[in-house]
C-alpha cells in the first residue's frame, strides 16, 4: 500500500479477485490491436450497467493484477484505452514509455529527497550552529 492512497493500493479484495477479475479479463482478452482498445471510462460504464461495483482507481488496481501475474500477456494502455499488443515492437514501444515514466518518477523522488535535506539537515544545522554561538 502506498501511504495516502490506502483504498486506491490496498490488495484486490475476495470481490474484485472472484467477481470482478473473471469478467474484466473475459471483456479484455479480445481487445487485439490498437483499433479494439477499451477506456477506463467504458469499461466502469459497462460494468456498472451490468450492475457491478467499480471505481477507476479500483480498476486500474484490477488491471495492474492481470499485467503482473501474466492473466493476459501483452496487453498495453496508451490514450485510446487498454488493448493487446499485436506484434513485439509495440511491446517494446510500451516498455521504452514505461521506462521514461519510471526514471521521471525517480528523477521527482531525488529532488524531493534534495529539498528535504535542504530544508530539514541543512536548516538543523544552522540551528545548532547559532546555538553554539552563545
Amino acid at each position: 500500500m502506498i501511504k495516502g492512497f490506502s483504498n486506491e493500493t490496498s490488495p484486490l479484495n475476495d470481490y474484485e479477485l472472484r467477481v470482478l477479475l473473471p469478467v474484466i479479463l473475459a471483456g479484455l482478452k479480445d481487445k487485439q490491436g490498437k483499433r479494439n482498445a477499451v477506456t477506463n471510462g467504458y469499461i466502469i460504464g459497462r460494468l456498472k450497467q451490468q450492475g457491478y461495483r467499480i471505481d477507476a482507481p479500483r480498476l486500474r488496481k484490477v488491471i495492474n493484477h492481470i499485467r503482473t501475474n501474466d492473466l493476459i500477456p501483452g496487453l498495453i494502455a496508451t490514450s485510446e484505452g487498454y488493448f493487446l499488443a499485436e506484434d513485439e515492437q509495440e511491446l517494446m514501444d510500451y516498455e521504452d514509455s514505461l521506462r521514461g515514466r519510471e526514471e521521471a518518477i525517480k528523477a521527482v523522488r531525488l529532488a524531493i529527497a534534495r529539498q528535504r535535506r535542504m530544508l530539514y539537515t541543512e536548516a538543523q544545522q544552522r540551528v545548532i550552529q547559532q546555538t553554539l554561538k552563545f
